[in-house]
């Protein structure tokens, strides 16, 4: 009878995991995305802009590895997404050329293994300090690098940078990457393939060690972890993947320039991954979308967008310093709770009163760069299909005024919504707690 008792009590036991169909159905969406979206957008501009797109979520994603996973500013992240491009431009050339055995499709790898290379080198000595330091050492890196693309031009290029040609040898199943969808398609395997590695990698002990450094390094070395060890690993992955953005970049683009490794570069992914929202990891993906249209449609529609966009900056900075992801997953729990219809009026307040001062500090800004850079064309401009003189009092003090009515609207309704917001979150917090004792 014991026996049986312990045979009974030994036996082993499965355990069945459910599927996690709505993490499935998420993947599943973002590879539709990727797969559908050129043929919804089929002129050569939006393609254009499809790919840079593709390539800026992968670069977004290995510079949040750095900023949001593990708590790592890093001033110039563009070196090792700029090294990567100008190693993957030269195995192009030497691939066209027939030195060197390799398809176009795997050149991405190469400045991958560029960027890995780099990071392993220059992060063993940048990880070992954190903070403030990390920063300027990153800071001090990049500007490094960019003064040595202008005094190594048999690497660089020089200013005319190294220019390369993807279509080269036999077509492989009707592809030779000389249409842009084709190059597409390969960023967007490349795009699905990268950001399902990055995430996996969060749910790793590696991931989870990364997010205690970032959160309390004292107690991770407490418990026996170093954790420039972890950082170094973590830097080495992060600029493995930024090698690979700047290998699909120097195919995209077939020529790799200098300014690829500067500090523009740097701060831009900086700027829009915080934009996007650090702290999640689809943030940096929202980024990369605001970058590219920012860097590609706003620069088009004004020569004052950098202007623009540090404005948004600042506004985000200080009313949703979470980034826009922060905002999506803030109203996604209101709606799970029911709560959202409450805030609809309130929405359309800030939003009216918004573009209402938009609309007479956009009309300010507009009259005061025409007077700078178009001043020969004399004080009458185009705004929104009105004619306003630059020159003119009134239509200064008309911008001015709803400037002004648009700021005032914008701070009462500002002002409502967060005594609505605050009864919501108190209503939800009531919910929950109702719902733990049943």
């Amino acid at each position: 009878m014991k026996s049986m008792r312990h045979t009974r009590e030994t036996r082993p036991h499965f355990h069945f995991k459910p599927w996690n169909v709505g993490r499935f159905l998420i993947w599943g969406l973002f590879a539709l995305v990727l797969v559908v979206a050129p043929l919804l957008w089929t002129s050569s501009f939006a393609q254009t802009m499809l790919c840079q797109i593709g390539i800026a979520i992968i670069a977004c994603l290995a510079y949040n590895m750095l900023l949001g996973q593990g708590g790592m500013l890093s001033f110039g992240h563009a070196v090792y997404s700029g090294l990567g491009g100008f190693l993957a431009i030269h195995t192009l050339n030497l691939a066209s050329s027939g030195a060197l055995p390799i398809p176009v499709s795997l050149v991405p790898v190469a400045g991958g293994l560029g960027g890995l290379l780099f990071a392993a080198l220059l992060g063993y000595v940048t990880t070992k300090k954190s903070g403030t330091t990390f920063a300027m050492i990153t800071l001090g890196i990049g500007e490094l690098v960019w003064s040595m693309s202008l005094m190594l031009p048999e690497f660089f290029g020089g200013e005319g940078g190294i220019s390369g040609n993807r279509v080269f040898g036999d077509k492989v199943l009707g592809i030779s990457f000389g249409p842009q969808i084709q190059v597409y398609y390969l960023i967007a395997i490349y795009c699905f393939i990268s950001t399902v590695a990055m995430y996996a990698l969060t749910r790793t002990p590696l991931g989870r060690m990364l997010n205690a450094v970032r959160d309390n390094p004292e107690r991770v070395e407490f418990i026996g972890y170093s954790t420039q060890h972890v950082r170094y690993f973590a830097f080495m992955l992060s600029g493995f993947f930024a090698g690979i953005a700047g290998g699909l970049s120097a195919l995209n683009f077939e020529i790799v320039t200098a300014e690829v490794v500067g500090a523009a570069r740097s701060g831009a992914y900086l700027l829009f991954v915080f934009l996007g929202g650090a702290t999640f990891f689809f943030g940096p993906i929202i980024g990369a979308v605001l970058m590219v249209v920012a860097l590609v449609l706003l620069s088009e529609l004004t020569k004052a967008w950098l202007l623009y966009l540090g404005l948004i900056f600042l506004f985000m900075v200080m009313f949703a310093p979470g980034g826009f992801a922060s905002l999506i997953m803030m109203n996604l729990r209101v709606a799970m709770f029911g709560k959202l219809r409450k805030l609809w009026t309130a929405y359309l307040a800030l939003g009216g009163s918004g573009l209402v001062a938009l609309l007479g500090g956009s009309a300010m800004i507009e009259m005061l760069y025409h007077l700078q850079l178009n001043a020969a064309l004399g004080p009458e401009m185009s705004y929104l299909g009105a004619t306003l003189n630059a020159q003119g009092a009134d239509s200064w003090t008309g911008a001015a005024l709803v400037l002004l009515t648009g700021v005032g609207m914008f701070e009462l309704s500002r002002r409502h919504f967060a005594h609505e917001w605050g009864d919501v979150q108190e209503e939800i917090e009531k919910e929950i707690k109702r719902r733990e004792t049943l």
